[in-house]
């Protein structure tokens, strides 16, 4: 792999775990809002599904990310 290739790899990796981020953030706002004051306090199904697989997503990411630069630093990529 040549160093242009290593980065570009790696800047996708970033991207993802902040794709991520993002995704558990939005997920997390619209289930904070259905607790009082602006909710009744029962989160909905699908709130807590999307919140959930946002956060396996994000662990997914981070996960990816680590491989990749552990590989990087031990020179296998």
């Amino acid at each position: 792999m040549t160093p242009d290739e290593a980065r570009a790899e790696e800047t996708r990796a970033m991207a993802r775990v902040l794709s991520a981020t993002q995704r558990v953030q939005t997920a997390f706002a619209a289930l904070q809002s259905q607790f009082p004051p602006a909710g009744n306090g029962s989160p909905s199904p699908l709130a807590l599904q999307t919140f959930d697989a946002s956060l396996q997503e994000l662990e997914d990411a981070q996960a990816a990310f680590d491989e990749l630069l552990n590989d990087l630093l031990d020179g296998n990529r």
